[in-house]
């Protein structure tokens, strides 16, 4: 292979590690902001009694609408290390 296109294999084989955090962090984010805002707006005798287990996980985290800007944050932090965990093994693979 000519160098130039061993560099450009090289670079696109990798991932931005703090991008893949950042987008699997509002991926996580968003998806438990809207399930939860889904679930207030359904209503019913028993609101999100699964959902609202993860308040084991994420204190403060209740199926309300602060809880649901609660929920989001905690989620991005997870969704954000998920990612950054994941493209750092990924990288390190791809190196090898």
């Amino acid at each position: 292979m000519e160098p130039e296109e061993e560099q450009l294999e090289h670079a696109v084989i990798l991932l931005n590690e703090k991008l893949l955090g950042i987008v699997l962090g509002f991926l996580t984010g968003a998806g438990l902001f809207l399930m939860t805002n889904f679930l207030v707006l359904k209503g019913g005798p028993h609101v999100g009694a699964h959902l609202g287990m993860l308040s084991n996980f994420f204190p403060g985290y209740r199926v309300t609408f602060l809880g649901s800007i609660i929920g989001f944050c905690y989620a991005f932090v997870v969704g954000w290390l998920i990612g950054v965990v994941l493209g750092a093994v990924y990288n390190k693979v791809a190196r090898a």
